[in-house]
């Protein structure tokens, strides 16, 4: 991003990890939210919502320090990691999302593109997340999630697999939905 932040990036004037934040607290779920020690102005974009953020002191590691707290924080509950720099998931999103895994809770339960393509969100099961606890360095679940049959939830779209991660992706994606 050049030195911005993808997750301070306005979307409809709100932060994008604020209104992130705000689809997953709609859920009535406990909500963790993952912070480096250095992110005030993440943390202060999380001010009076119902979350609990969680540094991460090691979060220069890589993706897989947020899972291993993550992991730690969730006490024997099941897991649901999203990815806070996909704008287009929404409360509605993960509420699918969420009812699939209670219909099925010791099942992975993964979002997938309208075409079935695997994305995120994703809920771990509670009975994996020992594994996740063992990751390190900049990798996320796959390793955790490999041989797992996984519950496939379609989203519309690309709702699922759209991740801006670069100045340019966030230009395409502004100039295709005019957000």
């Amino acid at each position: 991003m050049r030195g911005a932040d993808k997750l301070l990036e306005l979307v409809g004037s709100v932060p994008l990890l604020r209104r992130q934040a705000v689809a997953a607290a709609a859920q009535g779920v406990r909500v963790l939210v993952t912070l480096g020690p250095d992110q005030p102005l993440r943390a202060a974009a999380l001010e009076r919502l119902a979350v609990e953020p969680l540094v991460v002191p090691e979060a220069a590691e890589g993706m897989a320090a947020s899972l291993r707290a993550g992991a730690a924080a969730a006490e024997g509950a099941a897991l649901l990691v999203m990815l806070a720099d996909m704008p287009e998931i929404g409360a509605e999103d993960l509420a699918a999302v969420i009812a699939a895994h209670l219909a099925a809770p010791e099942a992975v339960v993964r979002a997938a593109g309208e075409d079935g393509t695997p994305g995120h969100p994703v809920v771990i099961p509670a009975r994996l997340l020992a594994g996740l606890t063992r990751l390190s360095g900049d990798q996320g679940a796959r390793e955790v999630l490999r041989g797992e049959a996984a519950v496939l939830v379609p989203l519309p779209g690309q709702r699922a697999l759209t991740d801006l991660d670069t100045p340019e992706d966030w230009a395409a994606w502004r100039a295709r939905t005019g957000l």
